[in-house]
């Protein structure tokens, strides 16, 4: 591998090469048997479909749900659209190898993920504090996936077959792909390829990576030598002969510019140009003739052309360049190489762009370099009508049921309930929200699913999933109204290195016609059968503002009482580090709602979201969000605190105390510092500012504000925060929502079958105001606002870690 020392030299933007069709594959001979109604769990179901081995072993820390929002089924099912058996292994006890031996060893591999959460993220809370529940998990029983769990079912797959490849996969190996900061442990942790020593680590949504790698693997293919797939990383020795061609961008420091020579200004006199250096050009001192040049000559601007010897006149082309990143060794003691590896990483995210990257981890004779190759291609809509096409149950696996059949009680799957009648109409997401991972997992470029395959859908949910009462819960993705948002030039999105179309504006080459998801929301709740079509996912409402008549459709059709949306903050300095519109953004979307509703007569609240000491956040910051909350008559039931997920740039911050944003210098006087909210105690007063009206805050809030010199909040009047009185509290907090909740009903009150009686059993909503118990009608106030966990979305798929 040559490794000239040259500066990065952007050639023509060009269109990436048009990838091979997912549906271009000629089958694997195994299509012959046809399509599992479950993908197989076992030995017995293997038996029932004729199977004598399994092609590929799917190893989940999920629960298998097969559905489209579940990754195992997504990848299982494209897999065997192209012609391969593949069995399931889902949550397996990890004490020992005997788990992954249930199916026998793969012909092809094991794909090996943590599920549709980081494991690590699904056991612990933003306060490091074990969780008691897992929604991914049958009866929401927690404890049945370890953390770490990409490192945990590699180890034993290599135990149960140590010659079978293990390739590796899902949002945990997708997020831990380079040396990234570890929140648990409060270090830098190597990749996750180095760490579980797997063959192959692929990255994003990776149908179009494991479909080629599994076609290549059967034709014999070794996989040491698949080097050369999209969406992929993999170890190699430095000096590996299969490597060689490939032109080298030194990144491993931060960069120095060095001396800069002054522009001269057009607009200078001679006296003006020579007083800057010193010099006397009076024209006393020079003989003046009728014959003479003038004293002054007009400026001259040559261009200089560069040598050839020179190395930043050498223009590489981009798919034979990769930049080094500085080496594990290195950002794991260096705070600042950590956040300059970072803000290399997202300039490589654009599909059309983006170059391979290289870091080192290890020394001496262990030393390797971990390879990672540009994002996938995005898929087309034929392709993304393909994937969601497939003959999913759109269940949980029968394992699962209880003697009657049923996903209730101890056996349903909480994860699956919510999302049982969503349908999801897209992936990606562009807003670049520097505190969620979705940009570097699914892409900023949407992938949006044609209208007659949403609609397809939902008929299908309609007709066959039991249980259905005609409400859709949601038509979105990681955010509803992305639908078929996107740059209006290709070539122009293949140049882009923006980490977001919307911040600090909208970007003028962005399309934000709604018209297509309009037409789209019209013609699905025109279906018989279907009563109700609401919209689960999260709003992007700087979008929305600028469709009023995508607005109006929303609030008079899909709202069932309440909207979520995502202002996350009121204050500039937060915001700037989020990369988040200003408040005056959702003060225009809010003027429009209420114009809306109040237009279809109905009374609609907005649930809007907030987050604490997320990096950049001040004590003032967060005094002022609380009184704004107050001022708009708004009481948090939950809170979310900032949760540094791997490789997120907010992360990036929260570990240097540098702005990757703004670039990287080791120089004071250079670059921004960040606010960093860490310690116990100070992350507790942010909660509490947002939780202003809990009583149990106001002793940890009078004493913030008397030391921020703010005391003239506290008082008893309707202009003070918290009053002066304390009242007799346990310190304990019960959600409101209780008081919403009816107590479980009596064995009397249950149908045979334990089915409550109709009408003894109430239902509450998250974020709605509380039920008026004193008589009076109308609903109670303030209104109650909602702070989503980690990752909003209505979907498990589409959760955003980065919360």
């Amino acid at each position: 591998m040559s490794s000239p020392t040259l500066a990065a030299a952007r050639p023509a933007a060009t269109l990436p090469e048009k990838p091979k069709a997912l549906t271009a594959y000629r089958p694997y001979w195994a299509k012959r048997f046809g399509t599992a109604p479950f993908l197989p769990m076992s030995r017995q179901e293997m038996d029932q479909l004729g199977w004598d081995s399994c092609d590929i072993i799917i190893v989940s820390g999920d629960a298998y749900v097969d559905h489209p929002s579940f990754g195992m089924a997504v990848i299982g099912r494209v897999l065997e659209a192209q012609g391969f058996r593949v069995g399931i292994i889902a949550q397996p006890d990890w004490s020992s190898a005997e788990a992954f031996k249930a199916l026998g060893a793969p012909n092809l591999f094991f794909g090996v993920a943590a599920g549709n959460m980081d494991s690590m993220i699904n056991h612990y809370t933003a306060d490091r504090k074990i969780r008691s529940d897992d929604a991914y998990t049958p009866g929401g029983v927690a404890g049945k996936r370890p953390d770490r769990a990409t490192l945990v079912y590699t180890q034993r797959c290599r135990e149960a077959f140590k010659d079978v490849p293990v390739i590796i996969g899902g949002i945990e190996a997708s997020l831990r792909r380079i040396a990234h900061y570890d929140y648990w442990q409060d270090k830098v942790r190597r990749s996750v390829l180095v760490d579980s020593k797997a063959d192959l680590l692929l990255y994003g949504n990776a149908e179009r990576a494991i479909v080629e790698v599994a076609h290549r693997l059967a034709r014999k293919e070794p996989i040491e030598s698949i080097t050369n797939v999209r969406g992929t990383a993999f170890m190699r020795r430095s000096d590996d002969p299969n490597l060689a061609g490939w032109f080298e961008v030194d990144s491993t420091e931060v960069d120095t510019p060095g001396h800069i020579d002054a522009l001269l200004s057009p607009y200078q006199t001679t006296e003006e140009a020579a007083a800057e250096q010193g010099v006397d050009c009076a024209s006393t001192k020079a003989a003046a003739t009728p014959q003479a040049e003038p004293a002054t000559k007009p400026v001259m601007l040559v261009r200089s052309p560069l040598q050839k010897s020179d190395s930043r006149a050498l223009v590489t082309p981009r798919e034979r360049t990769v930049i080094r990143l500085p080496a594990y060794e290195q950002v794991k003691s260096d705070p600042v190489l950590y956040a300059h590896a970072s803000r290399v990483l997202h300039l490589e995210t654009n599909p059309g762009n983006a170059r391979a990257l290289v870091q080192s981890h290890g020394e001496g004779h262990a030393q390797r370099d971990l390879w990672v190759n540009p994002p996938p291609i995005p898929l087309s809509m034929a392709e993304m009508d393909h994937v969601f096409d497939l003959p999913y149950a759109r269940s949980p696996h029968p394992a699962y049921a209880d003697a009657s059949g049923r996903h209730d009680a101890e056996t349903k799957i909480p994860a699956w309930e919510m999302i049982r009648f969503s349908v999801n109409i897209m992936r990606g997401c562009f807003g670049g929200c520097t505190f969620c991972s979705i940009t570097e997992h699914e892409g900023r470029i949407i992938q949006s699913r044609s209208e007659d395959s949403v609609i397809r859908e939902v008929e299908e949910i309609r007709d066959k999933v039991k249980g259905f009462t005609g409400v859709v819960s949601d038509l979105g993705g990681p955010t509803a109204n992305m639908y078929r948002l996107g740059c209006k030039t290709p070539e122009i999105e293949a140049a882009c290195r923006k980490p977001s179309c919307v911040y600090p504006g909208i970007c003028p080459n962005l399309k934000t016609d709604h018209a297509p998801l309009i037409k789209m929301y019209r013609r699905a709740r025109a279906l018989p059968g279907i009563k109700k079509i609401l919209i689960g996912s999260g709003l992007r409402y700087d979008l929305a503002v600028e469709s009023p008549e995508y607005v109006k459709e929303l609030v008079t059709h899909h709202v069932g009482g309440y909207l979520k949306i995502a202002p996350e903050h009121t204050e500039g300095g937060p915001l700037s580090k989020m990369m988040k519109p200003g408040i005056g953004t959702y003060d225009r979307f809010k003027a429009l709602f209420e114009q809306f509703s109040a237009e279809a007569g109905k009374k609609q609240f907005l649930i809007p979201y907030f987050i604490a000491a997320h990096p950049g956040t001040s004590d003032e910051d967060m005094m002022n969000l609380a009184v704004w909350l107050k001022h708009n008559n708004f009481r948090a039931d939950q809170v979310q605190t900032f949760y540094p997920s791997p490789m997120a740039t907010a992360t990036a911050m929260y570990h240097s105390g540098l702005n990757p944003l703004k670039g990287i210098s080791r120089d004071v006087r250079k670059g921004e510092k960040v606010d960093i909210v860490k310690g116990d105690k100070r992350r507790r007063l942010h909660k509490a500012f947002l939780r202003y009206h809990d009583p149990n805050n106001w002793p940890l809030l009078r004493e913030a504000l008397q030391a921020m010199g703010r005391a003239d909040l506290i008082g008893n009047g309707k202009h003070h925060l918290i009053p002066t009185w304390q009242p007799a509290t346990d310190g304990a907090y019960v959600s409101p929502r209780r008081a919403n909740s009816t107590p479980a009903p009596a064995p009397a009150a249950l149908k045979a079958g334990g089915q409550p009686v109709k009408g003894q059993v109430l239902t509450q909503h998250t974020g709605l105001p509380p039920r008026n118990t004193t008589g009076r009608t109308g609903l109670a106030k303030p209104q109650r606002a909602g702070a989503a966990p980690a990752g909003r979305s209505s979907g498990p798929a589409r959760k955003k870690t980065g919360r």
